[in-house]
């Protein structure tokens, strides 16, 4: 792709306005993810005590919040940028390659537990739908992973936990909710048939990335 290097939020977050799809990390593509298109100063660093300093990944929950971008684990499996004016779009396709979970399956309870408190982070909801045993951490995570493919979760901010000066420090944990929620119903509303939303998005994304082969620009999109 071809951008100028991107150095604050700010210019992150017009970018994101600009092209529509982000990643955040290595989408397999070259170039194409907002770890690669940043300054070399707003990349991971280690520091000298052990510490770590990341602005990409402070920049994330301000740009989420701001209300212009959806964010959540959209791309195989990790986790990325899409604009509202996009939304629609993505969502109606992803909604119909994976249709609303089965009634009595534990993807619609972790979608009513999440309808019913409005926002929960990942460990609340986990407790929230019973998984507390051993071993359940990853098997739950993976259904929400699924949920989020299938446009039904988002991430509404990051909480971080605080140390005893009120400092905030760590990775943070996910705020999840449902788009209906963050944004309305009409939000995630499409006029287009399920089809005609992949070919648009398909078609965009082959024009912002002309050097990239078919087969990776339909694994961004399925």
């Amino acid at each position: 792709m071809n951008h100028s290097e991107i150095y604050s939020q700010a210019q992150l977050m017009e970018l994101i306005g600009q092209i529509g799809f982000l990643p955040l990390l290595d989408s397999g593509i070259r170039g194409y993810s907002a770890e690669d298109m940043v300054a070399d100063d707003c990349r991971y660093v280690v520091m000298p005590d052990g510490g770590w300093d990341w602005p990409l990944w402070k920049w994330k929950g301000p740009i989420v919040t701001e209300g212009s971008v959806v964010y959540g684990k959209f791309f195989a499996g990790k986790a990325g940028f899409i604009s509202r004016e996009w939304w629609p779009d993505f969502c109606n396709y992803r909604r119909h390659q994976h249709p609303e979970p089965e009634e009595g399956s534990i993807e619609e309870a972790i979608l009513l537990t999440l309808q019913e408190h409005g926002s929960l982070i990942t460990r609340e909801l986990r407790a929230a739908c019973g998984f507390t045993g051993p071993k359940m951490r990853s098997r739950f995570d993976g259904y929400v992973t699924r949920l989020q493919m299938a446009c039904r979760i988002v991430t509404e901010d990051f909480v971080y936990p605080q140390d005893k000066h009120g400092h905030e420090y760590g990775w943070g944990w996910s705020l999840l909710t449902t788009p209906e929620q963050l944004f309305g119903r009409e939000a995630c509303h499409c006029d287009r048939s399920p089809e005609a939303s992949f070919r648009r998005i398909a078609g965009h994304l082959c024009r912002l990335l002309p050097e990239a082969s078919e087969q990776a620009v339909i694994r961004i999109i399925k």
